[in-house]
């Protein structure tokens, strides 16, 4: 069994080239594109796009997803901000070959309860699961902390009540684990129907430290082994966070990021599951 494996090249470097060059020699054929040049993806111009879809090809690569910011935000900012936020991410996965974007369902302000924003989340979400159907793009919701859907009941509240084909599980066991989630044990089969692409990172629960795959309780060894007896042959993308997080991403840099990509490996040697 072999799985797809990405990685986040703005956790490297913010030069797409050397994103690239990283991740080719661990071994990944596809890069998940979040932000180059210092630009988030929804933030780069059509030249820009288009140069970056030439460095990819360039060398024999594809892109996993886009890696947009969609729907990290307030439940009470302007939703005409996430749809224009939206096309651009619809243009940059046309550009760039992408089937997948992720995206987040909204974050609530302290001392607000989830089901206070669920109505407008749920509003929100479908209309860009419409979107996105429209123009043939599966959105990836990811369990962000502190977003409506951050516990696995929520995720399944979301996926199932939107009802879209368009709109499927990026899985992150770190934060799972940040938000004081077991992963496998809490979560998995619940959302195992409707998992289509996994994060790679792992956290520390007592203290939300994100270390590498297997180092922490994210149950990564149990996920992974359960994805491969369940058929799983889609992406496995790094996202270490090493070096850097922080609400709008993280960071790694080569060595942490390459330290981050042979743990990973270690453990899908372990299971008999490939990378490439």
């Amino acid at each position: 069994m072999t799985w797809k494996l990405s990685g986040f090249g703005d956790e490297i470097d913010a030069d797409p080239v050397v994103q690239l060059s990283v991740l080719s020699a661990l071994g990944a054929g596809f890069i998940e594109v979040r932000s180059a040049w210092g630009a988030n993806v929804v933030d780069l111009t059509d030249d820009q796009l288009a140069s970056l879809g030439r460095l990819i090809s360039e060398r024999g690569m594809g892109v996993s997803a886009i890696a947009s910011p969609l729907g990290k935000v307030d439940y009470q900012s302007s939703f005409d901000a996430e749809l224009h936020r939206l096309s651009r991410a619809l243009s940059a996965a046309h550009v760039l070959g992408a089937r997948y974007i992720r995206i987040f369902s909204f974050y609530r302000p302290a001392g607000v309860a989830p089901a206070a924003i669920r109505d407008e989340v749920l509003r929100r979400l479908s209309t860009m699961a419409s979107v996105a159907e429209r123009n043939d793009i599966v959105l990836l919701h990811e369990n962000e902390k502190e977003i409506y859907g951050d516990i696995p009941s929520r995720v399944l509240d979301l996926i199932e009540s939107v009802g879209s084909d368009a709109l499927r599980v990026a899985w992150d066991n770190a934060n799972f684990v940040q938000v004081g989630v077991k992963p496998f044990t809490d979560g998995y089969a619940m959302l195992r129907p409707h998992l289509e692409y996994l994060q790679v990172k792992d956290a520390v629960a007592a203290t939300g430290t994100v270390v590498p795959a297997g180092e922490g309780d994210g149950e990564l060894r149990e996920t992974l082994t359960a994805l491969r007896d369940d058929g799983y042959a889609g992406y496995a993308s790094l996202e270490p966070h090493l070096a850097m997080q922080s609400s709008t991403g993280g960071f790694s840099g080569p060595a942490e990021f390459g330290r981050a990509a042979r743990a990973f490996a270690a453990l899908t040697q372990e299971i008999g599951v490939s990378l490439a």
